[in-house]
């Protein structure tokens, strides 16, 4: 099994990081690890395997996020994810939508942690090379997590998990939003470098609130593994992702939403060819020239423009047109 750099990664967010965004993403940064949207085992095992499990070989290092809480259909989908090439399988022990509490998994699983130890034994039986990790919260409701995070952390890694990725806030899951609940519970970041503390052979990463690669490069120095940041990396890709490598890897250069414009224009030809539309992929390309003279003539053009019938690259030619060029100092 190779061992995967956990440094910095960009979470899994649901209707936000599919294969357009990722390979966008990965234009940005070679070594940052990648995560998909969250899939179900029941989606992954009777649905339509090609469409959720495909992804460009680009993508590497990228990792599959399940949602479940069934040992056997977990294990069936963590074989079929290995069987498409993932690098890593991830259990949602940290979602908080209703959607997961309806279906038991997610969040609600932190209340369940031998339920959550099965799961992940049955998941490194199906795994054929793939790491197992799991994404979790600190605890949820009235539970209080500095007393049943060790409970957790020692009862799942029993089983021979050895990455966890937390994210440093609670869920509450009665009363709620799943977007409340990912800024009003109140961070704990000391709580999660403790249990690195705790748990030194495991591999820590946290998640939650964490908008810079100083914040990100402080709390790799504190000692943990690595760091995952969600909605920062994504709303502002041109400022995260295109330094990560230089700042936190030691690439010498970084990339520029200018590099990178130019790069998507042999993908999105492939994949218009294949039958997608021009919107399913310049949704994620928006914001990435925040902040720069013309930036909202590109949003604009893209936006009236890439949705209508048989819009292609001319399009994101045009809006590109629109940006001023950075100034070289």
């Amino acid at each position: 099994m190779r061992k995967l750099d956990r440094t910095f990664s960009v979470a899994p967010m649901m209707d936000w990081t599919d294969r357009h965004c990722r390979y966008l993403h990965r234009l940005f940064s070679e070594h940052t690890l990648l995560y998909t949207e969250m899939v179900t085992a029941p989606a992954v095992i009777h649905g339509n395997q090609d469409r959720l499990l495909e992804f460009d070989v680009a993508e590497h290092p990228l990792a599959l996020q399940l949602g479940g809480s069934d040992p056997v259909q977990l294990e069936v989908a963590t074989r079929l994810g290995c069987e498409y090439g993932y690098d890593e399988i991830n259990l949602n022990v940290g979602c908080p939508s209703d959607r997961v509490q309806s279906g038991q998994f997610g969040a609600c699983l932190m209340q369940q942690p031998e339920l959550v130890a099965d799961c992940v034994q049955a998941m490194c039986e199906g795994s054929s090379g793939a790491e197992v990790t799991v994404k979790c919260r600190i605890g949820v409701d009235d539970q209080v997590p500095s007393d049943i995070l060790p409970i957790f952390l020692e009862t799942v890694s029993s089983r021979g998990i050895k990455s966890f990725i937390i994210h440093a806030r609670m869920a509450w899951l009665d009363g709620l939003s799943p977007k409340e609940n990912r800024d009003i519970p109140p961070l704990d970041y000391d709580l999660v470098h403790r249990m690195k503390a705790d748990f030194l052979p495991l591999d820590i990463v946290i998640n939650g609130g964490i908008d810079s690669l100083h914040d990100a490069k402080d709390h790799l120095a504190r000692g943990l593994d690595g760091v995952m940041i969600g909605r920062s990396a994504y709303h502002r890709p041109a400022d995260i992702l295109a330094s990560v490598d230089k700042f936190l890897f030691g690439a010498d250069v970084g990339k520029t939403a200018d590099d990178v414009v130019p790069q998507m224009l042999p993908y999105i030809e492939q994949q218009l060819s294949q039958g997608k539309r021009l919107n399913q992929i310049t949704r994620h390309m928006l914001g990435l020239f925040a902040g720069r003279p013309g930036a909202r003539q590109w949003r604009q053009t893209l936006s009236e423009r890439a949705h209508t019938d048989g819009a292609g690259p001319e399009v994101v030619e045009a809006a590109l047109a629109c940006v001023r060029p950075m100034e070289v100092v």
